[in-house]
């Protein structure tokens, strides 16, 4: 069965060409999210690390959605924050309050220079289907 791409109306708006997902044998691979509001995407990005932590979140959970997928599928995240020594306290409080503490996925975190919209982080995933 070829993959199957996923570009969804209600998703946050691309900043670049990519699909919000793409599925291949069960495994669903969603890009990296930003910080912006699907519902207003010309807004600014939320203030701090917080709160684009959870609109990441809340943007990744929204894609799953749209495949009838949640969080509680995603096996592996990995997430880039543009000040890693200042946020990733702050980010880890806010990312671990979107999974049971038996259940979280892999994940793999690393510093970067810079990301798309001036976003403080950014995360993607792979879930899988059941």
């Amino acid at each position: 069965m070829p993959p199957e791409f996923h570009l969804f109306a209600k998703g946050p708006r691309p900043v670049a060409p990519f699909s919000h997902a793409v599925e291949a044998d069960g495994w669903v691979i969603l890009t990296g999210q930003m910080p912006t509001d699907p519902a207003a995407p010309d807004a600014p990005l939320p203030e701090g690390i917080d709160a684009q932590t959870r609109r990441v979140m809340d943007n990744l959970a929204l894609i799953l959605g749209e495949l009838g997928l949640d969080l509680s599928h995603v096996v592996q995240c990995r997430a880039y924050l543009t000040a890693f020594e200042r946020d990733y306290g702050a980010f880890n409080d806010a990312y671990q309050s979107y999974f049971p503490s038996d259940r979280r996925p892999a994940r793999t975190t690393v510093g970067v220079t810079a990301l798309a919209v001036g976003a403080l982080v950014e995360v993607d995933c792979i879930a899988r289907r059941p």
